[in-house]
C-alpha cells in the first residue's frame, strides 16, 4: 500500500493522522508534488480563486478534524503557500529512512501550529524533530538528485492515475481522499486490489 501526499494539503494531513489506526497493513508513505499534479490534469486547488468555495473547504477540513478527534486545524499565513521546499525535504527524509517521522513533524508543525512550510527555517525545525540532521536537509534541498526523485515521484504517480493527494493504493485500486480511507482499508482486508 503507498500513501501518496503533499505537505501543502489538509486533507492529506487528515489522512496522516489516522492511517496507521485505520489500514490494516504497514504502508509506504510517498511524496508527490500536488502542484505538479494539478499541472499534468489541468486541475486546480478549491483553495485558490472562489472565495465562498475556499471558505466551505476549509469548514469542510475543520469539521473533519474535530470528527476524527484531532487537535483544531491552524492555517498558516499564507496558505496555501510555495511547498516545494518541504516536499524536496520529504524526499531526502524518505532517503534517510525517516520519511514518515518528517512528514509526521511538518503535517503537525502545519497543520496543528500553523507554521508556513515555504519558510526554511520551518522545514528545517520539523526535520530536527524528526531526527534529521538539519544542515544535511538544508543541503539536499538543493541538490539535482533530490530535485529529480520529487519529479520521478510524481511523475510515475501521474502515470498511475494519481491526480490528487491524499491518495491510498491498495494493489492497483486507488482510493482519493481522507474519507475513502476506510475503504481502502476494506480492500486491504479482502485483498481486493
Amino acid at each position: 500500500m503507498i500513501f501518496y501526499f503533499d505537505l501543502g494539503s489538509p486533507y492529506a494531513y487528515l489522512t496522516a493522522e489516522r492511517i496507521d489506526s485505520v489500514l490494516p497493513a504497514t504502508v509506504t508513505w510517498q511524496p508527490v508534488s500536488l502542484g505538479a499534479l494539478f499541472k499534468q490534469n489541468g486541475r486546480s486547488s478549491w483553495s485558490l480563486g472562489d472565495r465562498e468555495r475556499r471558505k466551505l473547504g476549509i469548514e469542510e477540513v475543520e469539521r473533519r478534524a474535530r470528527l476524527y478527534g484531532l487537535p483544531p486545524v491552524r492555517w498558516p499565513d499564507p496558505w496555501p503557500g510555495n511547498y516545494l521546499t518541504a516536499m524536496r525535504a520529504a524526499v531526502f527524509a524518505q532517503q534517510a529512512g525517516r520519511g514518515r517521522e518528517f512528514a509526521t513533524q511538518a503535517f503537525r508543525a502545519g497543520f496543528r501550529r500553523g507554521c508556513d512550510l515555504s519558510l526554511s527555517e520551518h522545514v528545517l525545525a520539523a526535520a530536527a524533530q524528526a531526527g534529521l540532521d538539519p544542515r544535511a536537509v538544508e543541503a539536499a534541498i538543493a541538490s539535482a538528485e533530490v530535485k529529480q526523485k520529487l519529479r520521478e515521484a510524481t511523475g510515475a504517480a501521474h502515470a498511475r492515475g494519481v491526480f490528487g493527494v491524499p491518495t491510498v493504493a491498495v494493489g492497483d485500486r486507488l482510493f482519493w481522499g481522507d474519507d475513502r480511507l476506510h475503504e481502502a482499508a476494506a480492500a486491504a482486508l479482502t485483498g481486493a486490489g
